[in-house]
């Protein structure tokens, strides 16, 4: 039988659907540590590859005793992890959001947060600059902008999404923490474009982010499930010019709690928190296991695209 017709895309976890042999990463040291705090979100965005909502608690909100739980792990397995990062979700609608961020810088994480900088983000100002004051640039928070351009950012967050989000950044940058934007590449512009027209914003909103740093300004390949994207096989690595090493699975691992589930679980990366096919248990000192790249996230994002959600 020909094996070019045996499977359809992404099906089997070890053959392409051409038959060849697909690729994996394996973990090389665990540097960045993902909580996920809970789907639910306070808008709803186009594009949004967690289909985070008002309405989508199919993640729970992950509590402060399990973080504490994996932070423990962490200090007794002698874990080389360096960075916490909490996602969503709006982590800020996370009950124990404060007391999580608390936990981690106690224990001398690097600690990002991803926020759209919005209402549940201005509801915890007292005590971000709580912790601004005792911890410093070890918090950093990381804010959505879809667009330099208000109507650009509306579009995709919706009528109203801009002005309380440029409320939330401005007032971080003002009380000097340390941040990042996450930028979407939906706009067909080209890349010195964009960056400059963030440039441009960042000026006339005094916001300290350089927009030629790739850091500063992260901006994100697009993601969809549905999208035509290639395969990767062991021959890519090659072909397209990039190392397993490189790629986000080498090097962190994301705790999700599904809704109504007992216990977290790892997954391998912020990418993949719905597919249950990725679990990788629930111990993170058993979560060095070789991730198959059997997604279309995995080739459009990380191989491809050259995405990445850590800030190191």
């Amino acid at each position: 039988m020909d094996s070019t017709l045996q499977y359809q895309k992404f099906e089997h976890p070890d053959i392409t659907a051409k038959g060849e042999t697909r690729a994996l990463v394996g973990l090389t040291h665990l540097h960045t540590l993902w909580f996920n705090t809970g789907s639910l979100c306070n808008i709803t965005c186009q594009g949004c590859y967690m289909e985070s909502s008002p309405k989508n608690d199919s993640l729970a909100y992950i509590t402060l005793s399990e973080v504490e739980s994996y932070l423990d792990e962490i200090a007794d397995h002698h874990m080389d992890v360096r960075e916490i990062g909490l996602t969503g979700g709006e982590p800020f609608m996370n009950p124990d959001i404060i007391p999580i961020l608390t936990a981690c810088l106690e224990r001398g994480f690097e600690v990002l947060v991803l926020s759209n900088a919005m209402k549940p983000l201005h509801q915890k100002k007292a005590e971000l600059l709580g912790l601004k004051e005792t911890y410093g640039d070890k918090l950093g928070v990381r804010v959505s902008v879809d667009h330099y351009l208000k109507e650009d950012h509306e579009s995709l967050r919706g009528q109203g999404s801009w002005d309380p989000m440029i409320e939330g950044l401005s007032w971080l940058a003002q009380n000097g923490f340390k941040l990042a934007i996450a930028g979407r590449t939906v706009w067909h512009e080209d890349e010195a474009s964009e960056r400059a027209g963030y440039g441009e914003m960042f000026v006339r909103e005094n916001i300290p982010v350089d927009a030629q740093d790739p850091m500063g300004l992260v901006l994100f390949p697009e993601m969809d499930e549905q999208a035509e994207v290639p395969e990767i096989t062991v021959a890519c690595w090659d072909i397209v010019g990039v190392q397993p090493e490189a790629m986000m699975c080498a090097t962190s691992r994301m705790i999700i709690k599904r809704k109504g589930a007992d216990h977290p679980v790892v997954v391998p990366c912020t990418l993949l928190p719905y597919d249950e096919k990725f679990e990788m248990g629930a111990e993170l000192s058993k979560a060095d296991k070789e991730v198959k790249l059997n997604h279309p996230h995995c080739a459009k994002f990380c191989v491809l695209g050259g995405g990445s959600c850590s800030k190191a």
